[in-house]
């Protein structure tokens, strides 16, 4: 292909641009693949066959990596591609990826044209009092048949990206500026893509056929997680995913700037990056993930300004602005806390001391150097709780909204602190051999009334926590269901496979374990189901495991041995009913109901207008049911009432 140029008078200068490169494999790749297939295929879990019907899942997944809204490929591209759709298996066993390669090079010659074409679209603007409508996913759609058709598509897109800055309040000439850079950035990181972007791309559909949480990670992506792993650099405390061509906010660190500011969350979108207070911010809509991660971070102190899509929001809706300082985050940052809050129920004032989460961390490093102080979430709980008792409080809140788990361990040992002796969680591997892990001390640092509140991000050892004071009856369960999570996943280098000392092959990380509650039943794909529900926030309504088509199965193995500390009542439907008349009575606890229903309706949407006076009726409208209405706090004293109305129930 010859070079194209461009030159829109009056607004841009004339860019050259040169076509994709044709990609080719190198020999280390397919070893690197061949390797990944013989660690998952051996030591995995739940051992998946490398076989044609594989196959097939790696080509539909790969297919979904490269073009998830099914904007570039033609119909055509697929049916070429009904030998390679079965073959890929075959690929990965004799170490020859020239197929998944071919594929990619054909995706990125499409993809190039696209946007050559958007670019041309910008020349003439849009009427925008015409009744259109922009599709908001294509991911089940039919494949375009024709040039002509994925025009028509492409002509609907460049109006949405533009009636989006529109609403934004840019005028004509600079969001032709601004799209212009846009497009040409997405055609500069095909121009400039490697070797291993492919192979990232290929093997990422591969081990994402096997199950959600597994993964190959090459050495750029082995650094980034390292670094979320680590927190040992500054930033905002966000890790970041490439999700329908967004950077999406995957998770949020306890205590970096991005949690502790409220206004990021989980499913918001980085649309642009700038620097300091009054640098420009920067359209990143093209870049490459850790390119996008890379600008984020910077010095200590520094001011960081993002522009973002809000999850929930409309994707062409309106950009919210927030500007972070970065810091280096610490354990410190992620430790729990604790607050008291007052209630009158029933006629009766107490006092229901919580105690917030984050994460259930653990000081390895100073645990392995033999330190007896070594600091972990157990032990800063058991000192909160002390406090607690001489604040004289009438019942304990453990709030675990947003805590994606940690150390096991701890999930253990924090049982501990609230029963005598007993199991708390069951490990099964792949053999079927199951382990049993509780604890044994009989000392209890707190016996009192107890509850403990979750949200759809609560993972992992959250979930075991929350599982054994449910199994044990030891207290409420309030909030929403749980994420869902009951995997152990393990990381091996593949250096270490290689004969001949082959470096740089990369990193797996795959399943090795599942988790299994004390009653037998697991907190995978179901998680744990709130005694009382509350209207939790509508950021953190995520959809949780059971949204990943190839997520393991709930299962049930036999029980742990265990008593139960209390019978079985029926107050869960008494305190859902005194729950559901104070949402009646609060206008808070009504706009928080509102905005759920809100958020989950628009989550609902499948298309969009394009007619701006309609799209600027949906902002209004948005606008006044906001997505986050409430403080921070009105759940934790939701949660307090219905403990406080548990108490007087059992009075």
């Amino acid at each position: 292909m010859k070079p194209l140029h461009w030159c829109l008078t009056g607004i841009f200068a004339t860019t050259v641009h040169a076509a994709p490169p044709d990609l080719s494999p190198q020999p280390w790749q397919g070893q690197a693949a061949n390797l990944t297939s013989q660690l998952v295929g051996h030591y995995h879990y739940t051992p998946v066959a490398l076989d044609d019907i594989q196959s097939e899942r790696i080509f539909t997944r790969y297919l979904k990596a490269l073009d998830p809204d099914r904007l570039y490929l033609l119909q055509t591209d697929l049916d070429d591609w009904q030998i390679a759709r079965l073959s890929l298996d075959d690929a990965i066993v004799n170490k020859d990826l020239r197929v998944p390669f071919a594929i990619y090079n054909r995706y990125a010659k499409r993809a190039d044209e696209r946007f050559a074409y958007a670019r041309k679209l910008l020349a003439a603007g849009f009427d925008f009092n015409t009744d259109e409508t922009y599709p908001l996913r294509r991911d089940k759609a039919e494949w375009a048949r024709s040039g002509s058709e994925l025009n028509e598509l492409w002509r609907k897109r460049v109006k949405s990206d533009w009636l989006q800055l529109r609403l934004a309040g840019q005028d004509d000439d600079a969001i032709r500026r601004n799209l212009e850079r846009r497009y040409a950035s997405f055609q500069r990181r095909l121009e400039r893509a490697r070797s291993e972007d492919a192979f990232q791309l290929f093997m990422g559909a591969y081990t994402g056929s096997i199950d959600p949480h597994t993964a190959y990670l090459g050495a750029r992506a082995a650094g980034e997680f390292d670094i979320s792993m680590s927190l040992s650099l500054v930033g905002i405390g966000a890790v970041l995913e490439d999700k329908d061509d967004y950077a999406t906010i995957r998770e949020l660190t306890p205590g970096g700037p991005a949690a502790t500011s409220g206004r990021l969350h989980v499913g918001d979108r980085i649309v642009g990056v700038g620097e300091g207070d009054q640098d420009k911010v920067e359209d990143v809509l093209s870049w490459r993930l850790d390119d996008i991660a890379a600008k984020v971070r910077g010095k200590a102190d520094t001011v960081v300004r993002l522009d973002i899509l809000p999850n929930g929001g409309a994707q062409t809706g309106s950009l919210q602005s927030v500007a972070l300082v970065r810091k280096k985050i610490s354990l410190d940052d992620q430790a729990a806390s604790k607050a008291v809050i007052d209630t009158i129920e029933g006629g009766r004032p107490r006092r229901i001391g919580v105690i917030t989460l984050p994460a259930f961390y653990q000081d390895f490093e100073a645990r392995n150097r033999g330190e007896a102080g070594f600091r972990s979430a157990t032990r800063d709980v058991a000192r909160l709780l002390a406090e607690l008792r001489t604040e004289k409080v009438d019942g304990l809140v453990v709030d675990l909204r947003n805590n994606g788990g940690g150390s096991l361990d701890e999930a253990v040992e924090l049982t501990g602190l609230f029963i005598e002796t007993g199991p708390v969680v069951q490990q099964r591997d792949g053999r079927g051999r199951t382990q049993v892990s509780g604890d044994n001390n009989p000392a209890i640092a707190w016996n009192g009334p107890l509850a403990v509140l979750i949200d759809r991000n609560s993972a992992s050892a959250s979930e075991i926590f929350a599982a054994a004071i449910q199994d044990y009856r030891r207290g409420l369960i309030v909030g929403e269901n749980s994420y869902g999570k009951g995997s152990v996943q393990t990381l091996v280098n593949l250096d270490r496979m290689a004969a001949g000392g082959v470096a740089g092959l990369g990193e797996v990380k795959f399943t090795i374990q599942q988790f299994f509650r004390i009653n037998g039943s697991t907190t995978q794909l179901r998680g744990v189901k709130p005694d009382v529900v509350l209207p939790v926030l509508p950021a953190h309504a995520q959809p949780g495991e059971a949204s990943f088509d190839n997520a393991l199965p709930f299962l049930r193995i036999r029980a742990a041995n265990y008593d139960t500390l209390a019978p079985l009542d029926d107050s869960a439907a008494v305190l859902q009913q005194r729950h559901a008349a104070r949402v009646a009575a609060s206008p808070e606890l009504q706009a928080q109901q509102a905005a759920l229903n809100a958020f989950e309706a628009r989550q609902g949407r499948v298309e969009v207008s394009l007619k701006e006076v309609t799209r600027r009726t949906e902002l209004a409208a948005e606008a006044a049911t906001p997505a986050r209405p409430a403080g921070p706090d009105l759940l934790q004293h939701e949660a307090a009432r219905v403990l406080s109305d548990r108490i007087e129930l059992s009075r």
